[in-house]
This record gives structure tokens, C-alpha cells and sequence, in this order.
């Protein structure tokens, strides 16, 4: 029997009109555009504005998008998984709310947070039900609504986050294409350098907790950047060594779009130039779970099928981990 592969057959985007720049954050804290811009790379980023609007409002679009695109009958999407740290509510899931606006409703659905690392988890859960026959379209989509849980009277941590999602049809091949291998690590002390507080049930919100500004991102920025320079850059070149990749064979690189520092460490490990590395860092800011799929769909018209692409993330928890990806289409 042939073996079967899951392979990306289409990717879209969505991000908020509404774009919130260095200049106007500068009038919000104590900051400025040439202390962002040197120390992260991040210029401007977009904010999801509205009363009731949630990561699902995101999420939403992107997988109407890709269901034009792609010319999928949503009755016909067997799976829908929702990578995100910033769901609408505890329950239900996030992705039941997409699929319900998306008219899904013979799929099966659920979220996945790994923080920053969601969207490569997600999408290798997706590629195994894909691989096992029994689903024949899954859509992972990364949405999240930073903003939410941004303090912007943190000058540390405000600059660094926007609001975004993206998503990618997974459907099975029996080419020489599609998803081939991944690996994944978590180091669980990382849960006390990044994380939000409150809102779960070790602290439920209270007024306590709101006056505290406790259900907002913590971060140990210092802590953070190292292991993610140093975990990040190790597992790209580990999945490298293990299909025997050379720099010269990688057409790109797509780095979860964290820091420009991080991204410029991680592909000098791995002996890469800049040209072969996707970078929007500049115009998003950190989307968290939809800044992997954002870059392929930014980059969709420059990929070729057969492509050699590895996706790379670190997140919160800590999580962090690596997919190795052969592409499946020239641009449409």
C-alpha cells in the first residue's frame, strides 16, 4: 500500500486594519521607534479594533479565504484545529466558534496551545490524522488577539505584540512532497519567564487580580532571548543533521517572528543567508500563533513546489520545535 503524506495545499492571511506604529506607542510609553527597532525590529503591527471582536473574528476570515482559494466546500473539511493563546473564552473551543461562522459542520474541532510553538504542534497533529486516511482535509489556523492581554503601560513587553491569523489546508499525497518530519521539546521551568497569571483556576479573576494587572503577559525578557536563541537555533540545525540537509539544499527558513535578534542567530547556526530566511517581523510584529503561516502566506507566490522549507518556533511553557516541509505547489 502507498504511503500517504500530508501535504500544505493552500495558505491564507488576514490581519486587522488597523496598524499601531512606533510613533504613536511612544506617545503611549516611554519608548521610541530606534529603541524598538534595534532591539527587536518591529516597526509597526496590527491591532484588532471593535467591541466583541475576538481571535475567532480573525480566524474566521483567513479560513474563508482559504476555502475560496482553495474551492472547498466547508461541508467538506473533516478537521479544524484552532492554534491559539488567546482564545475567545475558556470554552468553548475557538475553533468551534470558527467553524460555526464558517459554515464547517462535519468536522471535528478543537484548540492547541503551545504558546508561540502552536501553530508547528497543531499542524502535526493535523498531518497524522491526514497520514492515517481517515481525514482528507484538515485546516489548522493560528489566530490570536495579543492585544488582549497586552499591559500598554509595560514598555517591555507592548512593543512586541500584534493581532493576526493565518491558515493552511492539509490534504493527503502519495508524491514526494508534503510534511516529512518534525521535532518538538518542552522544558517546563520555562513556566515561571513567560506567562499570564491569572484567568485560569489556580487564579481565577477577581477584582484583586484585574487591579494587580495580572491577566496580562509576564515576561523575563533577558531569560526568554537566551533560550530561545540558543533552543531555536538547536533544533533547526538538529532536524537538518537528520536529513542530512546542507545550507545550499534549504530554499527558506521560516522562524516564528519573535525578535530579529533571535532570527538573525538562528539563521547564522544554521549557515544560512538572509535571502533564504522569511522576515515580516517589521510589519507584524510577534502574532504569536499565526506568525509561521503569515510568512507562507506572504511568501506563497515565491515558493516552488519541491521546495525545502523548515518552520521553527519557540515559545512559553517552554516549548520550542522544528518541521521539516517539502512544498506541494508552484504559485497558482
Amino acid at each position: 500500500m502507498t504511503k500517504l503524506k500530508a501535504a500544505i495545499t493552500g495558505v491564507s492571511g488576514y490581519a486587522p486594519e488597523y496598524i499601531l506604529n512606533n510613533e504613536e506607542l511612544s506617545h503611549m510609553v516611554d519608548t521610541t521607534d530606534e529603541w524598538i527597532m534595534t532591539r527587536i525590529g518591529i516597526r509597526e503591527r496590527h491591532i484588532l479594533k471593535g467591541e466583541g471582536l475576538a481571535s475567532s473574528d480573525m480566524g474566521s476570515e483567513a479560513v474563508k479565504l482559504l476555502l475560496a482559494k482553495t474551492n472547498t466546500n466547508p461541508e467538506d473539511v473533516d478537521m479544524v484545529i484552532c492554534a491559539t493563546v488567546t482564545p475567545d473564552m475558556l470554552f468553548p473551543a475557538t475553533a468551534n466558534i470558527i467553524s460555526d461562522k464558517c459554515g464547517i459542520t462535519n468536522a471535528f474541532s478543537f484548540d492547541m496551545n503551545a504558546a508561540c510553538s502552536s501553530f508547528l504542534y497543531a499542524l502535526t497533529v493535523g498531518q497524522k490524522f491526514v497520514e492515517s486516511g481517515t481525514h482528507k482535509k484538515v485546516i489548522v489556523v493560528g489566530a490570536d488577539k495579543m492585544s488582549a492581554i497586552t499591559d500598554y503601560s509595560d514598555r517591555a513587553v507592548c512593543p512586541l505584540f500584534g493581532d493576526a491569523a493565518a491558515a493552511v489546508m492539509l490534504e493527503p499525497t502519495t508524491e514526494d512532497i508534503g510534511m516529512v518530519d518534525s521535532i518538538f521539546r518542552t522544558n517546563g521551568t520555562g513556566r515561571h519567564h513567560l506567562y499570564m497569571k491569572a484567568g485560569g483556576s489556580q487564579y481565577p479573576a477577581t477584582h484583586e487580580t484585574v487591579d494587580n494587572k495580572e491577566h496580562y503577559i509576564y515576561q523575563d525578557g533577558k531569560t526568554v532571548f537566551k533560550w530561545a536563541v540558543s533552543k531555536m537555533a538547536d533544533i533547526s540545525v538538529e532536524i537538518m543533521e537528520k536529513h542530512n540537509l546542507k545550507p545550499e539544499e534549504l530554499a527558506w527558513l521560516v522562524p516564528h517572528q519573535a525578535n530579529m535578534r533571535i532570527i538573525d542567530a538562528v539563521a547564522n547556526r544554521m549557515g544560512l543567508e538572509k535571502e533564504k530566511v522569511m522576515i515580516n517581523i517589521e510589519r507584524y510584529g510577534n502574532t504569536t500563533s499565526a506568525t509561521i503561516p503569515l510568512c507562507l502566506w506572504e511568501w506563497e507566490s515565491r515558493l516552488r513546489k519541491g521546495d525545502n522549507i523548515i518552520l521553527a518556533a519557540f515559545g512559553g511553557g517552554f516549548t520550542w520545535g522544528a518541521t521539516y516541509l517539502k512544498w506541494a505547489y508552484d504559485p497558482k
